[in-house]
């Protein structure tokens, strides 16, 4: 007799197994416990998120950090993930677990012996770090979380976390784990793997680090590498801070990689043409062009021309004269110019400018007048051991040889005789227009009639002469060969021995009816007056200025010029 089964079939039993079995793979399909552990495929990236197929309804977000950075992921990559929760629009919350959580003591035993990486789950915080579920109760301290404070380990909580077993007290059931410790490895991991993927030449995006004084760090993902301040911009920089800041994301070349020292320079500025290489077809001798100073030294003046590209002003192209000694007497930084272009060389990076060529050249318009015997009056610009600088025209030079200054004694250094800004009488002996030079005589002035001396000087003006005498408070002084002045002074007690020459009598007598107009002039400054009278001497060639003209009776009036 064959023994019956004691359940036997039921179609309506095996359709409710069926349908159950369904239900459960539904829930199972379409819902999560957390920390569980899958297998998941990349779909996507987009910015800072990564979308992964985790088999359930909708997909997971894995953050790109969790791979180091988007160029160590590529959709259909395969994963291992752990689900955490969703987001408020419904998608997965995940984390990457390259390592299995273990089971049993074994299994704990077994990774602790050999240094291996485990997952566990970080339930709580307590007191001095955190519990983590790894199959038992582990303990991670504070120190070894890998993060920097309590709001980033309380961020910690919930999460499925890679660690390493460092104290394992079956007896005690004491697990002692360290999270941070893996993430140095896997950072220098990171690193290793970034230096032998970048490549010279490469143009890759990065994060500023932060700034120092001579340029910034960019974070290259996991990498640190140089952006020099002299590689922001092709325009000269000072401060890197004019150009980036921390967080800013920017996209670099790299310029140099030293695997050594682990090294690596980039460049910013690299990304866009270098002016320079077409500064040859855009800029040729001869235009005149508008810039900005941007620095001033000894020798001359930076101008920027256009952003990257600067020429240079030197000291003898900023004026015509030489009484500039100093560029910064002429110009300043910031300061707006208009300059000649005189030469190019796009190839050492170099463009001459001319300010002075910007102002017409004096000596071409002046080449006319500038022959020899020509007579011309102006002031003392400089002196040299050998003779003195005077200016005969605006921005015309000559020089009075020491020799050719007086010929009524000798002199042996031109302040002798002579004093910065004098105005005196000059002739030219040769004229080198070629070579702008004048060479110049004082002793060998044509002499000039009474009446063109009358005809060509107002009262006011400016006059240079010879103190003849001075006696019973007037000076006598030499104009001119046959003029003569008379400069009254203060009264002073004469000298003993000092003889008085014919002409100071006579201008004592001709100044008579002059007396009253000069009381006037002469009141309440009659101290300083006598200051100017008392450096008056005779032999020397003084300035003064001329108070009044009597043509017909040729008497000059004159005062110290101060």
């Amino acid at each position: 007799m064959t023994q019956s089964d004691p359940h036997p079939s039921n179609p309506e039993s095996e359709v409710g197994d069926s349908f159950g079995d369904l239900l459960r793979s539904y829930e199972q399909s379409h819902s999560f416990v957390g920390g569980q552990q899958i297998d998941a495929t990349v779909i996507s990236i987009s910015g800072e998120s990564i979308f992964v197929d985790v088999g359930l309804k909708r997909e997971g977000l894995l953050p790109v950090t969790a791979f180091g950075s988007a160029e160590s992921v590529s959709a259909g990559q395969k994963v291992r993930v752990a689900i955490h929760g969703r987001d408020a629009e419904g998608f997965y919350l995940l984390s990457l677990l390259p390592v299995e959580q273990p089971r049993d003591w074994s299994a704990l035993q077994a990774a602790f012996a050999g240094g291996k990486a485990i997952a566990g789950t970080v339930t709580g915080l307590v007191k001095g770090g955190l519990s983590v579920d790894v199959g038992v109760r582990a303990f991670l301290p504070a120190s070894r979380s890998g993060e920097r404070d309590a709001a980033g380990m309380e961020s910690l909580v919930g999460q499925t976390i890679r660690c390493r077993i460092t104290k394992l007290d079956e007896a005690d059931e004491n697990v002692v784990v360290d999270r941070r410790v893996l993430l140095e490895e896997q950072a220098q991991s990171d690193r290793e793997n970034r230096y032998e993927e970048l490549r010279e030449g490469q143009i890759v995006s990065g994060q500023i680090r932060s700034l120092t004084a001579y340029g910034a760090f960019v974070d290259l993902g996991g990498v640190d590498a140089l952006l020099h301040v002299s590689d922001m911009a092709w325009s000269r920089t000072q401060r890197p801070e004019d150009v980036v800041s921390p967080g800013l994301r920017i996209d670099v070349r790299v310029l140099k990689i030293d695997r050594e020292k682990r090294r690596i320079s980039v460049g910013l500025k690299q990304l866009q043409p270098d002016p320079w290489d077409s500064a040859g077809d855009r800029y040729r001798p001869g235009m005149r062009i508008a810039g900005s100073v941007t620095r001033v030294t000894d020798f001359g003046a930076f101008v920027q021309i256009e952003s990257g590209v600067e020429g240079m002003i030197h000291l003898s192209e900023m004026s015509w004269t030489r009484k500039n000694k100093r560029p910064c007497d002429l110009l300043q930084p910031g300061e707006s110019v208009e300059a000649v272009i005189l030469s190019v060389n796009a190839g050492e990076r170099r463009i001459a400018l001319g300010l002075k060529q910007t102002l017409g050249d004096p000596w071409a318009e002046a080449a006319e007048r500038l022959t020899p015997g020509s007579v011309f009056e102006g002031p003392v610009t400089g002196f040299t051991k050998f003779g003195a600088f005077v200016e005969v025209s605006p921005g015309i030079e000559g020089m009075v040889g020491v020799n050719e200054i007086d010929s009524a004694r000798r002199i042996h250094h031109p302040q002798e005789a002579l004093k910065l800004g004098q105005r005196v009488r000059v002739k030219i002996v040769e004229a080198h227009l070629a070579k702008r030079e004048l060479r110049l005589t004082m002793k060998q002035v044509s002499a000039v009639s009474p009446a063109e001396y009358f005809a060509e000087h107002r009262p006011g003006d400016p006059v240079t002469g010879r103190v003849l005498a001075v006696a019973d408070g007037v000076a006598s002084v030499e104009l001119g060969e046959g003029i003569q002045g008379a400069c009254p002074i203060a009264a002073a007690p004469p000298q003993p021995g000092t003889p008085v020459s014919a002409p100071a009598k006579a201008a004592k007598e001709d100044l008579q009816s002059l007396t009253a107009m000069l009381q006037a002039r002469w009141k309440g400054n009659r101290d300083s007056a006598a200051a100017g009278a008392d450096a008056l001497k005779a032999g020397q060639i003084r300035n003064f200025r001329i108070v009044n003209l009597d043509p017909a009776e040729k008497k000059v009036l004159l005062e110290p010029a101060t």
